[in-house]
């Protein structure tokens, strides 16, 4: 039961989106199809502001799991970030900076394939890689189903993508101004991505971060390669924002001792609180709407204007 519990968990936002509803502000703009070059293609959407343009040039948040972002009644599970209404917000009322958000789709069944970080899985000893590839993610579809393919994941956003961003919107081009969010294997692709390309992003948000990286909560090696990835990888302190959080149900509650050996990693590292937070939240558990009742909380940290 425990094990189908974290499978199921496991594959939050994995559904594909249906017609948009109308959203609460601002609007939504569907992107050309772009060249597999790297991935195969997906949708990716761009969410602008009531006044875009106006507040020129704008930052911008790149966001994971792009289906289940602004609209509950398409998704898999009715649950929804609620980041137009969140968004909307806190550019109103002067708590961010102003600031469009990129939104791409999951791969669907190549969710774990490309939100998995590459350089971890390389050091893993084989027996165990081989060992996770096996794993099913439902009885007919693996949960890598295309192995791990993270760093071309990556390089679609950052070679193909955020070029198409910069040329045809108005936003700043320079990485205080440029970040990176997600959930649960979105947040470890977000930390990733922050590590392997300091010059492009300034800031990586990281909601419940799954550092199991699989079904496993137990002889399980994967959190410290994780651990010991950011100790050797992560840029200097003081020139990037990073966020982390966790709550304390279902999926959640095997978070908080990995998230406090990351802690460590951070202190040692020399990070402070200007640049480094993580938060835990009590009764919280792993799902849309737990991330949307604390989306606010990141984003003011990532991009707010202070007092």
């Amino acid at each position: 039961m425990r094990t189908l519990l974290l499978a199921s968990l496991l594959l939050v936002g994995c559904a594909s989106v249906a017609e948009q509803k109308p959203l609460f502000a601002g609007k939504l703009v569907t992107l050309p199809a772009f060249d597999e070059n790297y991935v195969p293609a997906r949708t990716v959407r761009v969410w602008t502001p009531p006044k875009y343009p106006r507040e020129a040039p704008y930052d911008v948040l790149y966001m994971h799991d792009g289906q289940m972002l602004f609209d509950a009644t398409s998704t898999w599970n009715g649950q929804e970030w609620g980041v137009d209404e969140t968004a909307t917000a806190l550019i109103a009322t002067g708590k961010t900076r102003p600031y469009i958000v990129v939104a791409l789709d999951n791969g669907d069944a190549r969710r774990h394939t490309e939100y998995f970080p590459e350089k971890p899985w390389q050091s893993l000893p084989e027996g165990k890689r081989a060992e996770y590839l096996a794993l099913q993610r439902d009885p007919t579809t693996k949960l890598f189903v295309d192995g791990v393919d993270s760093d071309n994941y990556l390089r679609f956003i950052v070679e193909q993508l955020k070029p198409y961003v910069d040329e045809n919107f108005t936003v700043a081009l320079t990485p205080e101004h440029t970040f990176i969010a997600g959930s649960s294997m979105g947040g470890l692709i977000s930390i990733y991505a922050l590590s392997e390309y300091p010059d492009v992003f300034g800031g990586a948000a990281c909601l419940s971060t799954h550092w199991l990286g699989t079904f496993s909560p137990t002889d399980n090696p994967i959190p410290q390669s994780f651990a010991d990835y950011l100790r050797n990888q992560l840029p200097t302190p003081g020139r990037h924002k990073i966020y982390f959080d966790h709550g304390d149900q279902d999926l959640d509650s095997y978070y908080p001792p990995h998230q406090k050996t990351v802690d460590a990693v951070m202190t040692e590292l020399g990070f402070s609180t200007e640049d480094w937070q993580t938060r835990a939240f009590p009764v919280e558990n792993h799902s849309e709407n737990a991330w949307q009742r604390r989306l606010r909380i990141p984003l003011t940290f990532l991009m707010g204007i202070e007092d």
